[in-house]
């Protein structure tokens, strides 16, 4: 029997999952491993990209059909442990909800921290994945949910870090290896040919009356992310498991519109472009070589 491994995803809102991880949850898990995603906010303060879906009573419980997106994306990826840390979206950038109460951007980093160490020794994952310290592009929860990921995994072997969690029977764990999910910037441009070409909407591509301004600007974001992100230490072909990341995507209705950058292409341009997902090792606790193919190389099988 082929050695079993576990993975925990962590992401800021739902769809977040689909989108940077969905292929690998989708492999490993149809590989018989065992696969926990933490969602660390409700998604509340999304924009509802469907016209007709966005009324103010949509917007008033957001939250709630972002949920409902979530549990039908993850049925297409396989069988998946989910957990909720717990906060309110913190919206983009510069808006009021990065003030709120309750949102992750105002949360303590170490209590944030607590909680996800909690979900930790309860799961006992192998490997963490989450983002980059730029949040992969500059989100705010983004940005909290990597340093509470990497935070956590410093932690979280620590006997003397959250020691009210002995009371609850939990002990503690060393996950092996933390992951940094990665653009891959180097298909970027075949990436905007397909889009041109098929005539998807986004923003990813910039309007033609797009000012001098407006240009330094959004050049000078996209090479931030290009500095933030680490080398590609790890590829992980998810060829067969495009159909269903894809039927996944599908479900966050509010999020991802049909004719947009990510549905709006095909299967088979999926194929062409984007076959693997790619990831930063960023730390490990065993013995590695790299580059791999595999987020599990290298380690034990799960005890």
């Amino acid at each position: 029997m082929p050695a079993r491994h576990s993975l925990m995803t962590v992401h800021a809102h739902p769809d977040d999952e689909t989108i940077s991880t969905g292929g690998v949850m989708a492999r490993y898990a149809s590989e018989g491993h065992r696969i926990i995603c933490v969602t660390c906010t409700g998604g509340e303060h999304g924009e509802i990209v469907v016209p007709a879906l966005d009324t103010p009573e949509n917007h008033a419980r957001l939250a709630d059909i972002r949920r409902d997106e979530l549990v039908r994306a993850l049925s297409h990826l396989g069988t998946i442990e989910h957990h909720w840390l717990g906060y309110r979206d913190s919206g983009m950038l510069g808006q009021p909800e990065n003030e709120a109460a309750g949102s992750l951007w105002q949360a303590d980093p170490d209590e944030a921290a607590g909680s996800l160490v909690r979900l930790v020794r309860l799961s006992r994952p192998q490997v963490l994945v989450s983002y980059n310290d730029f949040g992969g592009y500059g989100h705010p929860d983004h940005v909290r949910a990597a340093l509470v990921t990497k935070l956590a995994f410093d932690r979280a072997a620590d006997v003397t870090a959250y020691p009210e969690h002995a009371a609850d029977g939990l002990s503690p764990w060393q996950p092996l290896k933390l992951y940094e999910t990665v653009m891959d910037i180097s298909r970027r441009e075949r990436f905007a040919e397909l889009i041109a070409e098929r005539g998807v909407k986004t923003s990813w591509l910039p309007p033609p009356d797009e000012t001098d301004e407006q240009r330094a600007e959004r050049e000078a974001h996209l090479a931030h992310m290009a500095e933030a992100q680490g080398p590609i230490t790890t590829r992980v072909d998810i060829t067969e498991q495009l159909p269903a990341k894809l039927a996944a995507m599908a479900e966050h209705v509010t999020q991802l519109p049909r004719d947009g950058f990510f549905l709006g292409l095909t299967l088979d341009d999926w194929r062409e472009i984007g076959p693997q997902e790619s990831f930063t090792l960023t730390a490990s606790t065993t013995g590695v070589r790299l580059p791999e193919v595999d987020l599990f190389a290298g380690l034990p099988p799960e005890t």
